[in-house]
């Protein structure tokens, strides 16, 4: 079933989403080469626990950690690891939520971690790109399909494959609610969209072919060819007034 919000349920989803969105700036700016992907996760830690908040993520499923940190072929759900340094030319993904009041907020971004290779700015760049691209059809009337067709759409326009094993997801009391928000589909298919609708929209994209498998640690995803991955994660809200970017100022 499909939640929509009420005015003083989205200002508390706001509240936890720019508090998700100050995070990631500061991690982002911490995401230099010789650091650990630990060191990030444990600034993350210490933030949310300052700001009253819980982490989403550490517990849920039996998820060790606050962050999901993943690097170049790695597409989501990698494990921070003192063992873990990051390197000149990395491409880093970092996801995080987190809860308060008892509101859900979820968002990621690719970073890169110093100097990367132009075909690494350009995968991040065309990555972000899609998730606006879908961001655009969040509208009253509209359909589901019409936000995964438009991330489908720009990513295979650029020679990209959409990841399939994973997908978006509505959110709310829950991190993960109805729908699932696909990064493929068909314009005019699926639920309608209507105001309050919640909508975390997630494109995961490789520089190779789509297909996916589990590392051992039964946690990290990488791309089955070994091609590097991008992700971008927003917090989308269905208005009269057009989409509201709850993880976003």
């Amino acid at each position: 079933m499909i939640v929509c919000k009420s005015p003083l349920e989205l200002e508390k989803m706001r509240r936890a989403g720019l508090l998700v969105w100050e995070l990631l700036q500061e991690l982002k700016s911490l995401a230099k080469p010789a650091i650990s992907t630990y060191d990030l996760e444990e600034v993350a830690a210490a933030r949310i626990a300052q700001r009253g908040a819980r982490p989403a993520f550490k517990g849920l499923y039996n998820y060790p950690c606050v962050l999901c940190t993943s690097i170049n072929e790695e597409i989501v759900h990698g494990i921070p690891s003192r063992k873990r340094i990051l390197r000149e030319g990395d491409l880093l993904k970092i996801d995080v939520g987190v809860e308060m009041e008892g509101y859900y907020s979820d968002s990621a971004v690719t970073v890169p971690v110093g100097k990367v290779r132009p075909e690494l700015q350009q995968l991040a760049r065309v990555t972000e790109e899609a998730l606006f691209a879908g961001i655009e059809h969040v509208r009253p009337g509209g359909h589901l399909g019409d936000v995964s067709a438009a991330v489908q759409q720009h990513v295979e326009s650029h020679g990209y494959s959409v990841v399939r094993d994973f997908v978006g997801h509505g959110i709310g009391t829950r991190l993960h609610e109805d729908p699932k928000v696909p990064n493929y589909g068909t314009p005019g298919r699926g639920p309608r969209l209507k105001e309050g609708m919640v909508l975390a929209i997630e494109p995961m994209v490789n520089a190779g072919k789509p297909e996916s498998r589990i590392l051992e640690d039964r946690w990290t995803a990488v791309t089955e060819d070994g091609s590097p991955s991008a992700h971008f994660e927003h917090c989308v809200v269905v208005t009269d007034n057009g989409p509201w970017i709850l993880t976003k100022p």
